[in-house]
């Protein structure tokens, strides 16, 4: 019997770790770049960090003046996008929803699509004679970003600021490190 305890509290901190070991991230703040500022290159793409790393950390946060955003590699794929839904979202869950890759807010379960920052909702249509939930479009809440690879190294184009989007709210408020900065 003592040995099925020994054993059940072995794999259990066993579990514990590979977990701790899954959700360690990565952070990079390109301000502090030898460089004093961005490490831009010349066709204006921002440097993020080395493609092979991102794909063993699943995730990355870097800044981009001073806007912290979030790089993830899911499924063959990266995606980036502004790190604060309402709260951060680098610590979030991603998940398939209706054939569509999203991240899932721990905090409030927003839905928001990877490929295009769309809030997605589970609604019903009263009207229907039998009426059942599908997911549905709340348009687009959280800022993306363009990634682009070129020799092993990840790049974002900076934002577009001239289009504004729910999530501009929060990373103009956390901006260069506010009260609640991710990783302060």
């Amino acid at each position: 019997m003592l040995d099925l305890v020994i054993l059940s509290l072995h794999f259990f901190i066993c579990f514990l770790i590979s977990i701790a070991i899954w959700c360690v991230q990565k952070d990079v703040d390109l301000q502090s770049s030898s460089t004093g500022g961005d490490e831009m290159e010349t066709d204006g793409l921002i440097f993020i960090g080395k493609e092979e790393d991102i794909k063993k950390s699943q995730r990355i946060t870097a800044k981009i003046n001073g806007r912290e955003i979030v790089v993830f590699y899911h499924e063959g794929k990266f995606h980036a996008l502004d790190s604060r839904c309402y709260r951060k979202i680098f610590a979030c869950v991603i998940s398939d929803i209706d054939g569509q890759v999203c991240i899932v807010c721990p905090w409030h379960k927003f839905k928001i699509t990877l490929e295009t920052g769309e809030g997605l909702y589970e609604g019903i249509n009263p009207l229907e004679p039998s009426p059942t939930p599908k997911w549905q479009s709340k348009g687009v809440k959280q800022r993306i970003h363009k990634v682009t690879i070129n020799n092993g190294n990840v790049y974002v184009s900076p934002p577009d600021l001239s289009v504004s989007f729910d999530s501009d709210y929060f990373a103009d408020k956390y901006k260069n490190g506010g009260e609640l900065a991710m990783g302060k």
